[in-house]
């Protein structure tokens, strides 16, 4: 997951009410929310809101980016201090399990309707893609993973990231992301760990 660029609220008060709108939207969603409802929700005024975005879907996409920014600072310091590649890739996939569990079906599901928030989800697993093959290639290095098609394995592990991301794993094995981020996680390790059986 991606550290986001994004220019982070000024006030006390902006970064609390920034907080609840994650934590809200985390779990009910973002697309059926009026300007009005969630003024009521956090019990402060539109224009209070119009100081975080100028508009309902640019607030979205802020709210979207800054849970998608704390979950990557959040599971890049699980692994920061990490140095066999097999534990970090447990730990880091473990992570992005966790991260996404928080987030409800209504959330995944409105990400995935609008465009900029999915534009950012994707952007967060395109980096994941490249930690997993960093990861995967420092594994090869230590000789915890096997060489063997180690660089076809990792794009592999790219292409499933991608394809979690997209929402194709999640409707044909009928999973959350968080539980195809395990399932990915069993999936690298079994497969490339020195020792196992070929």
């Amino acid at each position: 997951m991606a550290t986001m660029r994004s220019t982070e609220p000024r006030t006390r008060r902006q970064r609390v009410l920034l907080a609840e709108l994650e934590e809200l939207f985390l779990a009910e969603g973002f697309v059926s929310f009026t300007l009005d409802d969630l003024a009521a929700e956090l019990r402060c005024s539109k224009t209070t809101l119009y100081a975080l975005a100028p508009s309902k879907e640019q607030l979205a996409v802020k709210v979207v980016a800054h849970f998608f920014k704390g979950a990557a600072e959040r599971i890049e310091a699980q692994v920061a201090d990490i140095d066999d590649a097999a534990a970090a890739v447990r730990t880091y996939l473990a992570g992005v399990s966790a991260e996404l569990d928080r987030a409800s079906t209504a959330f995944m599901t409105d990400v995935e309707k609008f465009e900029p928030a999915r534009a950012v989800y994707a952007l967060n697993s395109d980096a994941a893609a490249r930690r997993i093959r960093q990861f995967i290639s420092d594994g090869v290095e230590q000789g915890v993973f096997r060489d063997t098609h180690a660089d076809a394995i990792a794009e592999m592990a790219g292409i499933l990231v991608e394809a979690i991301q997209s929402g194709v794993v999640g409707m044909r094995a009928r999973t959350t992301d968080a539980e195809a981020f395990e399932a990915l996680a069993e999936l690298l390790l079994n497969g490339l760990r020195v020792g196992l059986s070929h």
